[in-house]
């Protein structure tokens, strides 16, 4: 196990470790790593399309980022402020300091599209056209194909006297349409492109655009696109005929989507969330995007009619919405993406032997992308079809639109189990698929609950309760990540399954109090939040401090998404004090300071982002050489250990604890998809020293995947 000196601070007593100076801010941090995911889409070391999926990642997470967090902060300005954060920043500085921020890093978002990828798709032979570039034939099959196919579902909406400005929906592509009327002048009109189209269609190339027995318009033998917009408004003439079409100008909004449901007054949850997500599409506008030719007097109409400020106006001199490049990842190309790995399953699991003798023997870690999610699904599967499982409990969070684990549930139910399953509806852009599982799970005869008032349940757990000859044998299955097939292909996440009785008798506590009514905070072996587990972390934190001063070599290294939690922040400073060794990999926010001479100096911040999403949490306390490694979906934030329902659960095999071990310590020596924060918040690349091993800490994870079940 890791055995790194620390070294010792220098006296502090007279540091304030409350001082609004030792905090970043947390939004700010967050564009921080959102330009770490752009920096992706700029390293020429990645294949071509997985580049260009970083820029559209990039894209997407900006919108939701001014969806949920700039439109919260535009809420906060109209109000009394209860507290500052701990940076002592208020929102309208955090506003102004995002804009100031997101400026450079949107330039360099239009030139990565512009000037790099497009050019290098063009000349792999993917080829994303403007419509002044399309040939005769080409434009004469859009102009066809737009008559039938798009022409009946368009709706141009006038703006006059006699109509009211229409409503412009979160996140659509619109046409600001400038016409000319013989009888009254200038006139302007929005035109909503239909979002049930792909962005980008699929046309013939040159060679074939003008044979009528060659490619047809979408065939997936082509690779050239053009953009939706563009063939929308070279042929405005059709929807606007008498009229000469001056003008048409791309614009997008971006409004408030987070949806408020005041949990205690409504009657029916499910029905209540279900209004909620249609009323998104109308929340306040947060963010208006311009195409750069629109004249000022359009832009001015927008903004009035919008009721915006000029700082929520973003001008754009590329397409806009480029989240919408992933559709590029459809095209068969592979020699443009990274290469394939089949993942692992591990070889105890291969034997022909039922998963619970397996489980009862040993406990086991699946260690997601790099090993199957299969596994999973098969253990509910096999206690849905096994005559000896009494019930089934599980918490679903984010399953996805194809969830094989509801499927096993049902099937479950259908074979007479037991099968209770709290779907948690409030979980942010998956409320409709949600919903949709939790009726569905509803109509099989399945008990559905919805979790605790004002709560989220976060926690990721099942357990299945079994009839063995020596008497009742609880299974638990507790994980990282999500119940979500899809995502565990790219979401890097820990998954956990143990026949430990006490963990057991934890999670049906903890089952008992999300389903029925519960005070009990107090687990044998489980970390619960809200009410245990920040006390629970920050009491090994200062039992850390403590065995550094009695023996030294004191060490911590947490791996997390989100490091904000203020009292969790301030007993690592203490740490750190004392001496203590801290390794923090934080993948997004970090609020923590590194580096500040006599405060963090003995802490270390690194982030990794890569090919797959580092979603993995894991909580490492020395403790004098008597290790714990403590697992689950809780990051260390206000709203994980306060608003949400979390556990944290102990890995104590001693073989998996090695295993886990040499998992951190591989990816916190990576030195090449490595960033290391310095003390003002911003993040260098981590880089090999002269004769040291080149470690990309995933790519070694593929070729030595599942070595941490090995021992079997």
């Amino acid at each position: 196990m890791h055995r790194t000196k620390s070294s010792t601070s220098r006296p502090t007593d007279a540091i304030d470790l409350d001082a609004p100076s030792l905090y970043l801010n947390r939004e700010l941090t967050w564009l921080q790593f959102n330009w770490r995911v752009l920096e992706e889409a700029l390293d020429e070391s990645h294949p071509l399309l997985e580049r260009v999926k970083f820029l559209a990642i990039f894209s997407n997470n900006l919108d939701e980022f001014f969806m949920i967090r700039v439109s919260g902060l535009r809420e906060l300005l109209n109000r009394p402020m209860s507290e500052r954060p701990p940076d002592g920043m208020s929102p309208a500085e955090q506003l102004a300091a995002i804009r100031r921020a997101l400026e450079p890093m949107l330039e360099q978002k239009n030139n990565c599209w512009r000037d790099d990828l497009l050019p290098k798709l063009g000349q792999e032979g993917i080829c994303v056209m403007r419509y002044a570039e399309l040939q005769d034939r080409q434009r004469s099959l859009l102009r066809e194909y737009f008559a039938k196919e798009m022409f009946p579902a368009l709706t141009p909406l006038a703006f006059d006297p006699g109509h009211p400005f229409p409503h412009i929906s979160n996140l659509s592509h619109n046409l600001a349409v400038v016409v000319s009327d013989p009888g009254h002048g200038e006139r302007f009109a929005r035109l909503k492109v239909p979002g049930n189209f792909k962005r980008l269609i699929r046309i013939p190339d040159e060679d074939n655009a003008g044979r009528m027995d060659g490619l047809r318009l979408g065939d997936e033998r082509a690779n050239n696109f053009v953009w939706i917009e563009d063939v929308v408004a070279a042929n405005l003439d059709l929807l606007f005929p008498g009229l000469e079409v001056k003008a048409a100008y791309p614009f997008r909004v971006t409004r408030d989507a987070d949806i408020e449901i005041e949990e205690d007054e409504a009657a029916d949850l499910l029905d209540a969330i279900e209004t909620g997500v249609g009323l998104r599409y109308f929340g306040k506008a947060v963010r208006l995007e311009v195409d750069v030719a629109m004249p000022d007097r359009i832009r001015n109409l927008l903004i009035e009619n919008m009721e915006l400020q000029p700082y929520q106006i973003y001008t754009v001199d590329a397409p806009l919405g480029l989240a919408d490049l992933m559709e590029l990842m459809q095209v068969d190309r592979p020699d443009l993406k990274d290469p394939p790995f089949v993942a692992s399953v591990p070889q105890a699991l291969t034997t022909g032997e039922d998963i619970f003798s397996v489980i009862r023997r040993r406990d086991l870690i699946l260690y997601h992308p790099y090993d199957s999610f299969t596994p999973v699904v098969d253990f509910i599967r096999s206690a849905a079809r096994d005559p000896n499982v009494l019930a089934i409990k599980q918490t679903l969070y984010r399953v996805g639109k194809n969830a094989p684990v509801v499927r096993a549930l049902t099937e479950a139910r259908e074979n007479g189990k037991q099968v209770a399953v709290l779907v948690e509806l409030k979980a942010r852009f998956d409320e409709e698929n949600n919903i949709v599982w939790a009726r569905a799970l509803e109509r099989a005869g399945v008990h559905v609950v919805y979790g605790l008032v004002g709560l989220k349940t976060h926690g990721k757990l099942t357990m299945v309760v079994r009839r063995e000859p020596h008497g009742i044998v609880r299974y638990v299955h507790m994980s990282t990540g999500n119940y979500n097939a899809v995502t565990a292909r790219v979401y890097t996440d820990i998954g956990f399954f143990t026949a430990d009785p006490a963990i057991g008798a934890d999670v049906s506590d903890l089952f008992n109090a999300l389903t029925g009514y519960s005070l009990k905070t107090d687990y044998h072996k489980l970390l619960v939040a809200p009410g245990a587990m920040r006390q629970g972390i920050v009491d090994r934190i200062y039992r850390e401090i403590e065995q550094h001063r009695q023996h030294g070599n004191g060490y911590l290294a947490f791996k997390m998404n989100q490091l904000v939690d203020k009292a969790c922040i301030r007993a690592l400073y203490e740490a750190s004090q004392a001496g203590v060794k801290v390794d923090l990999q934080v993948r997004g926010i970090c609020c923590l300071r590194p580096g500040v001479p006599g405060v963090s100096d003995n802490i270390r911040v690194t982030s990794i982002v890569g090919r797959f999403l580092e979603h993995v949490r894991i909580y490492y306390f020395r403790n004098g050489g008597d290790e714990e490694f403590y697992l689950g979906s809780a990051d260390l934030m206000p709203r994980n250990l306060d608003r949400r329902v979390e556990q944290l659960f102990p890995v104590e095999d001693p073989t998996l604890k090695e295993a886990l071990w040499q998992l951190l310590s591989i990816q916190l020596r990576d030195n090449v998809k490595m960033r290391q924060m310095l003390p003002d918040g911003s993040y260098e690349r981590v880089k090999p020293l002269p004769g040291e091993e080149i470690n990309n800490s995933q790519q070694w994870l593929i070729e030595h995947r599942g070595f941490w079940n090995r021992g079997d």
